[in-house]
């Protein structure tokens, strides 16, 4: 028998917090849902049109508006709809890691503007929240609260024994566990996975998780169509385990799901595990009860390598084991972010010989490489920390040489199966912000600029500048994108594999069919097939036994 979407989430949480407890919880689930009135979100799910840029809500700035205004007025003045969604990264108040050690959840940070400032972009741009739910500032009120006695919050946070043994839990950074805190009761240690200004949230806590789920239904309320689990799979804690992708983890994100489709259909949630592909993916539960969407982490450092190598074997055997989606489901692709470029994801893809070479050559191109413990004393690569062209630029290359093989990397990302999301700076054609490392000493500044609004538009519109180049070149891939329908994220996906040199595949959906090739090399290459139809790029018909790719030439061509 079918279960219904309460019984679901009534299971859900005995499962996680027994009996007793789980259908209080319920119950209090139940009154929340009942207090929200919202309408279902715009489409019930996603379509080739749908392309997300990523950006925090400064990275362009002016003179004359807020910066949330500044960037509403960009975007209409130079984008339009070419793309229709927008990552705000996180814009509450914050104290530390760019915005990811929330101080207030419910705010918008003043210098940035105000919740109307949100509802405008909203009103002409589906939009993507941060839920950063596993961990708060501890300059954050709850946090104070709990610091100062106050019995509502005691139980909000972990508090942990110093003695214990910790040996087991998997650590992100290469920092301690545990922070020390001076308590109204005395000293005690909690939990911090992140950072000492990052305080884990106790999701063992009942009152925790209602105050948590309140929050993200404030956010739909407030306009978002995607909320994004940053973090998500350090979510339950347990000692003598990895503390991550714990079952409890999974239960609470497939309870996030069913309440939010009930209160308000069309929400899509898109979980942020930087692990290993497997275990990435293991949020899509079922394909049908737990995230949306997962991010698809191995495609930045696959295609960094592909390019530096001018060899897309790897990158071709990857795709081609991708595990099917189901009609609800799907992959967020994105090359660059306000992240470096994870390592992990490519543990057991990528040798340790050639991670290295990535690594040196990310020091040599003015980049910076993050690490990680092992557990065993030992540390090893965790994140290149470096702008997205800045990897793919060679110095002895001209700009125009250098500029078609950043594009040809960003066509890869529109091409493959997923939803792509498109990071300010790689839209801007920007380089490594050496003066923004230097400013704040962390290695993540390095791609996190704060542009001139002024300034970038005078670059876009000198058409033969880098920024220009990559700038419309890639709103035209976009938009031309868009039109076809075999690039739906459900769209099949076949691997073509014709030449190491060129990354192939043919996407088909509902009787459309685009063969995707790219020359991921500096050499020309000629592949002896038959190829025939229409290339979307340039509009020119393609009848051919032998086609002669140039260096970095990207065509789509669409069957007729």
């Amino acid at each position: 028998m079918t279960q219904t979407t309460a019984q679901r989430i009534e299971d859900n949480l005995v499962f996680v917090y027994g009996e007793e407890k789980g259908r209080r919880i319920m119950k209090a689930v139940q009154d929340l849902k009942e207090s929200y009135q919202l309408s279902a979100q715009k489409k019930d799910w996603v379509d080739q049109e749908d392309v997300m840029l990523i950006t925090y809500g400064d990275s362009i700035v002016g003179d004359k508006q807020n910066p949330l205004q500044t960037l509403r007025s960009f975007l209409n003045e130079n984008v339009g709809q070419v793309i229709n969604s927008v990552h705000i990264l996180p814009f509450y108040p914050y104290t530390s890691d760019d915005g990811f050690s929330v101080q207030d959840y419910e705010k918008v940070r003043e210098d940035l503007g105000d919740w109307e400032d949100v509802h405008d972009l909203a009103g002409q741009y589906d939009l993507m929240f941060d839920a950063v739910i596993n961990h708060i500032s501890r300059k954050s009120d709850w946090f104070q609260k709990y610091l100062e006695g106050e019995e509502a919050y005691q139980n909000y946070f972990v508090e942990a024994d110093p003695d214990a043994d910790y040996s087991s839990i998997v650590r992100p950074r290469a920092l301690p566990l545990l922070t020390k805190v001076d308590h109204k009761d005395g000293e005690k240690h909690v939990w911090t996975t992140f950072s000492d200004d990052q305080i884990d949230l106790n999701f063992e806590s009942e009152e925790l998780f209602i105050a948590i789920l309140d929050i993200l239904l404030q956010y739909v309320k407030n306009g978002a169509r995607y909320l994004r689990l940053d973090a998500i799979g350090f979510l339950w804690k347990r000692l003598n385990t990895t503390s991550i992708h714990l079952e409890e983890t999974h239960r609470i994100v497939q309870v996030m799901r069913d309440v939010l489709e009930e209160v308000s259909p069309g929400t899509i949630i898109i979980t942020e595990t930087n692990v290993p592909h497997k275990e990435n993916i293991s949020y899509f539960g079922n394909g049908y009860n737990e995230a949306h969407m997962v991010y698809q982490f191995p495609l930045p450092p696959l295609t960094l390598h592909t390019f530096l190598s001018g060899n897309a074997r790897h990158l071709s055997e990857w795709a081609d084991a991708l595990e099917p989606t189901t009609e609800h489901t799907s992959f967020f692709n994105f090359l660059a972010s306000h992240d470096g470029i994870g390592l992990r994801p490519v543990e057991g893809i990528l040798d340790e010989a050639t991670i290295e070479e990535m690594v040196e050559t990310t020091k040599g191109r003015g980049g910076r490489v993050s690490y990680k413990n092992n557990g065993d004393g030992t540390k090893s690569p965790y994140e290149l920390n470096i702008n997205y062209y800045s990897a793919l630029e060679n110095a002895d290359d001209s700009v125009e040489k250098n500029v078609e093989r950043f594009l040809a990397a960003q066509t890869i990302l529109l091409s493959v199966k997923g939803v792509p999301g498109i990071y300010v700076h790689s839209l801007l054609g920007s380089l490594n912000d050496q003066a923004g490392v230097e400013e704040t000493g962390r290695a993540r500044s390095i791609n996190r600029e704060s542009l001139q609004v002024e300034e970038v538009e005078a670059e876009l519109d000198k058409e033969d500048s880098r920024r220009g180049r990559v700038f419309h070149e890639l709103l035209s891939r976009i938009e031309k994108r868009k039109q076809q329908t075999a690039f739906h994220p459900n769209a099949e996906q076949e691997v073509l594999f014709l030449d190491e040199r060129v990354f192939a595949i043919k996407r088909s959906y509902q009787g459309e069919q685009v063969t995707v090739l790219v020359n991921v090399s500096d050499q020309s290459v000629a592949l002896s097939d038959s190829f025939s139809g229409v290339d979307v790029m340039s509009g020119q018909r393609v009848d051919t036994e032998e086609l002669e790719l140039d260096p970095y030439q990207a065509i789509w061509l669409k069957e007729e």
